[in-house]
């Protein structure tokens, strides 16, 4: 926060966010290196965390997890070629297509989350407390509402 005034800090945050963002791909590229994965990229190792054990629509994928469309489409293509996803029609619409982990995904998975569990034990082991990452966490769910009722309704 430069200068810490109200306005510098409302447009140095969406900076911050999107570098912490682009950090974050950045440590599950590392880790997908140390783990010897070579046919997954950091996007797609962080698709298949955000689909968890669950089956769910490509359509209720990107919703979810603010992906680009396109981009997502051409993910999960690849990420049905390589086998971490398998895919089906949904019973009810068969234009809609459903995903899920295969069993090779869900080990990655487990992997990627086993040390990101150690980076967060490294965090809340330094001078900051575990409590400090709860504030964060909740002021930015906080501020995503607001900026969602913002873009629904046109006030905060």
């Amino acid at each position: 926060m430069r200068g810490g005034t109200v306005s510098e800090s409302s447009f140095e945050l969406p900076r911050l966010l999107e570098r912490m963002h682009r950090r974050f791909l950045d440590v599950l590229r590392a880790e997908l290196n140390r783990l010897s994965v070579d046919d997954l990229n950091s996007v797609q190792a962080f698709l298949l965390l955000d689909i968890g054990d669950e089956e769910t629509s490509v359509q209720e994928l990107v919703n979810r997890g603010y992906y680009v469309h396109s981009n997502a489409l051409y993910n999960i293509k690849k990420l049905v070629e390589a086998g971490y996803f398998e895919q089906s029609r949904s019973p009810n619409d068969r234009r809609a297509v459903r995903v899920k982990l295969t069993k090779k995904a869900r080990e990655i998975c487990d992997k990627i989350r086993g040390q990101m569990k150690a980076l967060d034990n490294a965090i809340n082991r330094s001078d900051e407390s575990p409590a400090e990452m709860d504030v964060a966490y909740r002021a930015l769910r906080r501020l995503e509402r607001a900026w969602d009722e913002y873009l629904r309704y046109g006030k905060l």
